[in-house]
């Protein structure tokens, strides 16, 4: 099954290779610079400048955007699905968990918001996904509400220390 490998920001050469990712999503900060594990084609990366936070308009900090969902989106609908995809920001927390639930959820309309919100909490206890990334997403993708309150339903995640990967696997269609 596909599936999508959530991991912070000191895991994705080790998730990479260990998973045979060969596409990567980086949700971090603009100034924060990184390699990109050799597994993972510069065509086949997509870097979001964004900081973890849930609301624009605080000084040098970019919030997630309309902009930045879009462009995962679009990512996201060209993976052919024949190996994992990495998503990381920099815990592996908030940010990449609401991409991963926004790229599942973009590949596979038809699934139940609050079934994958409760696979989310099931894979991973600590996530607690960005409301803002959370909220473009519901609108972007016409959940009408239904991801915002399904998120809400799972609560906030369990205290982590940043060093916790994931795999949420994708709905198989029928």
């Amino acid at each position: 099954m596909t599936s999508i490998v959530v991991c912070p920001l000191p895991s994705i050469a080790e998730m990479a290779v260990r998973h045979g990712a060969r596409e990567m999503v980086s949700l971090i900060a603009e100034k924060q610079d990184f390699h990109r594990p050799g597994v993972i084609a510069a065509h086949r990366h997509l870097k979001l400048a964004m900081n973890d936070i849930g609301f624009a308009g605080t000084g040098d900090l970019v919030a997630p955007s309309e902009e930045h969902v879009e462009r995962l989106i679009g990512f996201v609908r060209e993976w052919d699905q024949s190996a994992p995809i990495i998503i990381h920001c920099w815990m592996g927390v908030s940010r990449s968990p609401a991409a991963a639930v926004i790229a599942a959820l973009s590949l596979h309309p038809e699934e139940d918001d609050f079934e994958l919100a409760a696979r989310l909490r099931k894979v991973a206890p600590h996530a607690t996904p960005n409301t803002r990334l959370i909220e473009i997403g519901d609108t972007m993708l016409g959940r009408s509400g239904r991801l915002v309150a399904a998120i809400k339903s799972i609560g906030r995640g369990a205290e982590t220390d940043g060093r916790a990967s994931f795999t949420l696997p994708l709905k198989i269609s029928s």
